[in-house]
């Protein structure tokens, strides 16, 4: 279709000239020409774009700003084959991106940094970000910690603190917890009294590297999108009590994968999400008590979930159309890509049936 289209214009150009002019032609006609085909093949986007990639109960979501500046926030397990790699990229190519600028990491948790040393084979990283050392005695997480130092050797690495912001042209992003601190204020958003505090029920000391984890406030226009890693209820409440820095979202990443340890009610039910995505796995978390409390949260329309929790009931699952990879499917690796306007609307695709839903804050 495009070479009537090319063949025409050069035409164009070239028509009623002197046969001495026909270079100078050439040179000014062909560099628009491949300008035109770049853009039109590049599909310039408008929108934000967040993919919640299936890496079975860890985590990896991809963010590809219309400028198409990306960010990784974790990277999945090691092993299965490069499997969680082999994922990422697919999303990436979705996108249309061939490299990350910034890939997040939130905490040393096998689950989140585990599949660094095989993505950095595979895709060229600009920066990798994280909260510093590792915090839990364990020799998995000391493993997992050295293992990911080696890996990145080479690689710029930056280490992150409460307030600092992260360079993607096109959005806002704001750490809003790292290393067991959080922020006390977002620029440009007034704290309020949360009045869910009074009744949050006391939750336990966490020493390890869940309580450490980076968590972001990522803002595109009017669109708001949550993600606190694996952050657990006492550091949950913390950060929104007594006042709530954060104020609404439109997408909430349902902290920890849906486990008791976290999903503080002070916390859901002040950020008022819209939608929320649970990044569980068939036989991990997705639990019934944190379910419910994301589910009933004020003004939420729709809990995503990446699996069925199979170690759950029916009464704690979401519908068949709202979760990526149900039980009984033969493969998985669906994951939900999201398209946000920098109007506050956005859509949720499953990839697995093709469904989209619209959403708009009421």
């Amino acid at each position: 279709m495009r070479i009537p289209v090319v063949s025409a214009s050069i035409s164009s150009c070239l028509r009623f000239r002197p046969s001495f002019l026909v270079s100078l032609a050439l040179l000014v006609c062909i560099p628009m020409l491949t300008l035109s085909c770049a853009k039109a093949q590049t599909g310039e986007s408008k929108h934000l774009l967040i993919y919640t990639i299936d890496v079975e109960g860890g985590q990896s979501t991809l963010l590809v700003s219309p400028s198409g500046a990306s960010m990784l926030v974790d990277t999945g397990w090691p092993g299965n084959n490069a499997r969680d790699a082999v994922r990422i990229q697919a999303a990436m190519k979705d996108a249309g991106i061939t490299q990350i600028d910034h890939v997040l990491i939130t905490h040393f948790h096998t689950d989140h940094v585990g599949g660094v040393p095989e993505l950095v084979k595979r895709v060229k990283v600009g920066e990798f970000l994280d909260h510093g050392p590792n915090r839990e005695d364990s020799d998995i997480t000391r493993h997992d910690f050295a293992a990911y130092l080696k890996a990145i050797d080479g690689t710029p690495r930056r280490i992150v603190h409460p307030g600092d912001t992260i360079a993607i042209p096109g959005l806002k992003v704001v750490v809003l917890v790292a290393d067991g601190e959080h922020i006390a204020a977002v620029p440009g958003i007034k704290p309020e009294p949360n009045p869910y505090c009074a009744t949050e029920r006391a939750w336990p000391v966490d020493p390890s590297e869940n309580a450490r984890s980076n968590g972001v406030l990522v803002t595109f226009g009017k669109f708001e999108f949550l993600d606190l890693g694996d952050l657990t209820g006492a550091k949950e409440v913390a950060l929104v009590c007594p006042n709530n820095p954060i104020g609404a979202v439109d997408l909430y990443l349902v902290d920890h994968h849906g486990m008791n340890l976290s999903n503080a009610r002070a916390l859901v039910d002040a950020i008022h999400p819209v939608a929320s995505i649970m990044i569980n796995g068939a036989h991990k978390a997705g639990m019934p008590e944190a379910w419910q409390t994301v589910h009933d949260s004020p003004g939420m329309q729709d809990l995503y979930m990446l699996h069925t929790a199979e170690g759950s009931d029916a009464a704690h699952n979401s519908a068949e159309p709202l979760i990526a990879n149900p039980k009984g499917i033969t493969t998985d690796g669906a994951y939900f890509k999201v398209v946000a306007s920098s109007s506050g609307a956005f859509s949720i695709t499953n990839t697995r049936t093709g469904q989209t839903k619209d959403y708009r804050r009421k």
